[in-house]
């Protein structure tokens, strides 16, 4: 799948160590558990994406920028079980992460309408 400036394809091990780097960067953290992850999270995370997409038939994408060839984030869907009221178990809900050097350039809102309309 792909917009204007991105690829969105599946995660790949060669991503690993930028997106180990995403993750426990504080910046992308903020918003986001509120606290950087350490490298054994973030390969936890990262092996999560394959489970999301073999158990329920969506999951998160690996977005590569065009331009370069370069991973510079995720974004896709989940479903969390988060224990809250009201549940939202069952809804899948959608997520991203970028890296730093990409943020304010407009590839959220590129790629999360994508989604969306995938």
């Amino acid at each position: 799948m792909e917009t204007k400036r991105t690829i969105l394809r599946a995660h790949r091990l060669d991503d690993f160590d930028t997106y180990a780097a995403m993750w426990t960067d504080p910046v992308v953290t903020r918003f986001i558990g509120g606290k950087p992850r350490t490298r054994e999270e973030s390969w936890m995370r990262f092996l999560r994406h394959a489970g999301l997409w073999s158990l329920l038939g969506y999951g998160f994408w690996a977005i590569e920028e065009k331009a370069t060839g370069r991973f510079i984030g995720e974004a896709g869907f989940h479903d969390l079980k988060r224990d809250m009221e009201p549940s939202i178990e069952g809804i899948p809900e959608a997520g991203w992460a970028l890296v730093p050097a990409v943020h304010g350039a407009g590839f959220a809102t590129e790629v999360v309408g994508r989604i969306l309309a995938w």
